[in-house]
């Protein structure tokens, strides 16, 4: 079969573009700009087009599959629909996927990429084999978002933006927690509730829920819950496990529940969670000469506030930097107070030595003029006491700092990638 990938660059399309692959289909696909995810999908087979979408890129394709952030009156979609192509949207095609396999779909707003890494690997060690699907790279897999396994068993992260979940078919669900994000799509906190209450009744009658013990979720499918109150788990954790903060114990903690269920004997996922050394910008740290460089993708106030809190744990004589990108204009005006209760807290109790933040990630199609109106990163800064710095003049501001954690969600990771150069560092 020849499949087309419409946004091949995006985390989860390109881990269905690896599978496959590994199933030996013919696959192709395009991007607007090159990355090492479509550089790493080049060595593997795939044809990929970088530019601007053309309909010359659509053959004689049997599937055609495109990113959420792909619209409608993309040239490439409206040659697909002339030529009669079959076309799904990443989320439609992943479900499709779901139905065949024994899934477990790991959701929540926050920790989902930790927690599928954590689980997976359990599982691997276990030796039950799983297919991966997950929105970070793992060393463990090579450096990649995917990993092609022969059992029955398929494990997924199963992200909540614009309620692609609702495509999914599990087995078994995961939910690590409920916040609010996403709001430009949900508008508020109930909606969000209601898409996971949805998801969750996606079970079939013998399907498992494993939840944060605080999250509310209607159903009658046997669950599971977990939280920190689990003394004896938490504790044999807090031993092995090396990527710091309670929110970690947390995603840990669930892992192990799951790994029970399918029978796999603690020491054995004990051993696993051992080895786990963290994923691409999860508190992804790079000794550097003179300084610690800290890699995390966190981007959701209680995210930052959790990131940090174990920033300090684990660092708590040293000095620490932090400069954050706030993600697009939306979040940030709609989640403003939610980001200064945070940012107070972490500069009340010393979480950082030195707070920086550089101007709101855009993020094209998504944004409203009115969120551009009303919020800029210089306002954030001088809500919470932070300093704000350009791009150009951030570099001379970080002389000093024993640990500096880049964190964010857009191209602030350019920006590390270029400090890491000018120290000397090649990856």
């Amino acid at each position: 079969m020849k499949v087309h990938f419409i946004g091949i660059g995006g985390i989860g399309v390109s881990a269905l573009a690896q599978y496959y692959l590994g199933k030996g289909h013919e696959v192709s696909g395009s991007d607007l700009v090159d990355s090492e995810i479509i550089e790493g999908l080049k060595s593997k087979g795939a044809t990929i087009f970088v530019g601007p979408n053309s309909d010359k890129n659509i053959k004689d394709y049997d599937l055609v599959i495109h990113s959420p952030a792909v619209k409608e009156n993309n040239s490439e979609i409206i040659e697909a629909e002339r030529k009669g192509i079959k076309i799904l949207s990443y989320p439609r095609a992943l479900g499709e996927l779901t139905k065949e396999y024994t899934t477990i779909a790991v959701s929540g707003t926050h920790g989902k990429s930790t927690t599928t890494a954590m689980l997976s690997l359990i599982l691997i060690e276990a030796g039950l084999d799983p297919t991966v699907i997950v929105g970070t790279k793992l060393k463990e897999f090579g450096d990649s978002n995917f990993r092609m396994g022969k059992s029955e068993y398929l494990v997924i992260e199963a992200c909540e933006h614009e309620a692609s979940f609702l495509n999914y078919w599990p087995k078994i669900i995961v939910v690590t927690n409920i916040e609010e994000d996403h709001l430009d799509f949900y508008i508020n906190l109930e909606n969000i509730k209601k898409a996971f209450n949805e998801f969750v009744s996606h079970l079939k009658a013998d399907g498992l829920l494993v939840k944060t013990e605080n999250t509310i979720i209607n159903t009658d499918k046997k669950t599971i819950n977990y939280s920190l109150r689990d003394k004896k788990e938490v504790e044999e954790l807090k031993e092995i496990i090396k990527i710091p903060g309670d929110h970690n114990i947390l995603n840990a903690l669930a892992a192990l529940k799951v790994a029970r269920v399918l029978g796999v004997e603690d020491k054995v996922s004990f051993e696993a969670l051992s080895k786990y050394i963290g994923s691409w910008r999860r508190f992804e740290e790079t000794q550097l000469p003179g300084f610690i460089l800290i890699d995390d993708y966190g981007h959701h106030p209680t995210e930052i506030l959790a990131t940090l809190k174990g920033a300090r744990e684990k660092y708590p004589n040293k000095k620490i930097f932090c400069v954050f990108q706030p993600h697009q204009y939306q979040r940030t005006y709609l989640l403003f107070n939610d980001f200064v209760k945070a940012f107070k807290e972490v500069m009340e109790n010393k979480l950082v030595d030195r707070l920086f933040l550089i101007d709101i990630y855009d993020v094209a199609g998504r944004e409203s003029k009115e969120a551009k109106e009303k919020v800029d990163s210089k306002m954030l800064a001088q809500a919470v006491g932070a300093e704000y710095v350009s791009r150009d003049d951030l570099f001379k501001e970080l002389n000093g700092g024993e640990v500096m954690i880049f964190m964010g969600a857009g191209d602030i990771y350019n920006l590390s990638q270029d400090l890491k150069q000018l120290n000397g560092f090649c990856s």
